[in-house]
C-alpha cells in the first residue's frame, strides 16, 4: 500500500470576495494501509460545482463549511484499486465523495451506506455519473418535478440553461409537454440550448444588460407568461422573470450564483409573490435521498437511449482544478465542469 502516493488539493485560506488559486494548496501524501471494511479508490474524474463556493465561507448555511487545511469536498468517479470489503472488488467502477484528490480511502461499512456506489459504465459513460446521471441531474429532476410540476402547454424558464443542471431541466420539461425557455451567456451557448438540447427559445442575457431590455426579451420568448422558473442565478434575471410570472406560478430556488462572492442580491418587487400567489421554494437535493433512485432511473434510461443530451468541459490534471473552478463561477465552462485525473 505504501507504493501509492496521493496528490491532494487542500483549502488553504478562505476567499475574500472571488476565490483565487492561492486559496488552495497542492500536497503529496503516502496512502495509508487499509483497515477492515475499507476500499481504496483511484479517481478518474472530479466534479466541480457552484455549491463549493458557499462551503468555502465560514458562515451559517445549510451545510458545515469546508474545513481549512483539509481536502476540498467534491464528487468523484473512479475504480476500486484495493478492497478489504466483500461488497467491492478491485476493478469495480464507483461513484462517491472522494474530494479533490487522486485517491480516497472509503469506509464502505453498512453504517456508511451511500458513501460509495458501484455503477455500470458499459451503457453510460463514467463521467456522466457526476453530471446528468448524478447530483446535477437529480437536482434538475427534483426542482422541476417536485416543485415546479410542469403541465403540458405551460412555459418553464431556466437560468444557466447550458449548464449541468439547467440543460436537464429544459429537456425534462419538454418531455412533459411544456415549453422550455432558457437563459445563457453568449450566442454559442444559446445555439447549443436550442439546437442540441431542444429548448423552444434561449435568451442571451449578455445582450440585455438592463432590466427593461431583459424583460422585453422574456416577453417575446414567453408570450403566454411564465408558469415555472428554475432559479440558478438570482439578481436581475430573477426580477425580470417575476415581472412575467403568471398567477399560481412556481419557482424552484436552486442556486443564486450572482451572490456567491458576497454581493447583496436585492429583489425589486417581492410583492409579486403575493399578487400572483406564487410558490417560491428553496431546496437542497441531498435532503431528498429517498427520491434519488426514482430520479436516476429516469435520467439513466434517457441517457442510455440517447434521449437526454449533455456536454462536458474537462480540465486535465488535479493541479488544474482551482483555475477550472474559478472559471466555472465566471461561466467559462460549457455544460458540466469536470477534472480528469487519469
Amino acid at each position: 500500500m505504501t507504493a501509492f502516493v496521493n496528490q491532494q488539493l487542500l483549502l488553504a485560506s478562505r476567499p475574500a470576495g472571488e476565490p483565487t488559486p492561492t486559496n488552495f494548496r497542492l500536497v503529496e501524501t503516502p496512502v495509508p494501509e487499509l483497515g477492515d471494511g475499507q476500499v481504496l479508490v483511484r479517481h478518474h474524474y472530479l466534479s466541480l460545482d457552484p455549491y463549493m463556493r458557499g462551503r468555502m465561507n465560514d458562515g451559517k448555511s445549510y451545510a458545515a463549511p469546508q474545513a481549512l487545511d483539509q481536502v476540498m469536498i467534491g464528487g468523484t468517479v473512479g475504480e476500486v484499486v484495493v478492497s478489504k470489503n466483500p461488497a467491492f472488488l478491485a476493478g469495480d467502477k464507483v461513484v462517491g465523495w472522494g474530494g479533490w484528490q487522486q485517491y480516497s480511502i472509503v469506509d464502505a461499512a453498512p453504517a456508511a451506506a451511500g458513501a460509495l456506489q458501484t455503477v455500470d459504465a458499459s451503457r453510460i459513460p463514467l463521467s456522466a455519473y457526476l453530471g446528468v446521471v448524478g447530483m446535477p441531474g437529480v437536482t434538475a429532476w427534483y426542482g422541476l418535478i417536485k416543485i415546479i410540476g410542469p403541465q403540458a402547454g405551460e412555459t418553464v424558464v431556466v437560468s444557466a440553461a447550458s449548464g449541468a443542471v439547467g440543460g436537464v431541466v429544459g429537456q425534462l420539461a419538454k418531455a412533459r409537454g411544456a415549453r422550455a425557455v432558457g437563459l445563457a451567456g453568449g450566442p454559442d451557448k444559446c445555439h447549443y440550448v436550442v439546437e442540441e438540447l431542444g429548448f423552444d427559445a434561449c435568451i442571451d442575457y449578455k445582450q440585455h444588460p438592463d432590466l427593461k431590455s431583459l424583460s422585453a426579451a422574456l416577453k417575446e420568448a414567453c408570450p403566454n407568461g411564465i408558469d415555472g422558473y428554475f432559479e440558478n442565478v438570482g439578481g436581475m434575471i430573477l426580477d425580470a422573470v417575476m415581472f412575467r410570472a403568471n398567477a399560481f406560478s412556481r419557482i424552484a430556488m436552486c442556486g443564486m450564483i450572482s451572490g456567491y462572492n458576497g454581493q447583496p442580491i436585492p429583489m425589486l418587487a417581492p410583492q409579486l409573490i403575493l399578487v400572483n400567489r406564487m410558490k417560491v421554494e428553496g431546496f437542497i437535493v441531498s435532503e431528498h435521498m429517498e427520491l434519488w433512485s426514482e430520479a436516476l432511473r429516469e435520467l439513466g434510461g434517457l441517457v442510455a437511449t440517447g434521449k437526454l443530451k449533455y456536454r462536458e468541459t474537462v480540465a486535465d490534471g488535479l493541479a488544474s482544478a482551482p483555475e477550472a473552478f474559478i472559471g466555472l463561477l465566471k461561466g467559462r465552462n460549457f455544460g458540466k465542469q469536470l477534472v480528469k485525473l487519469i
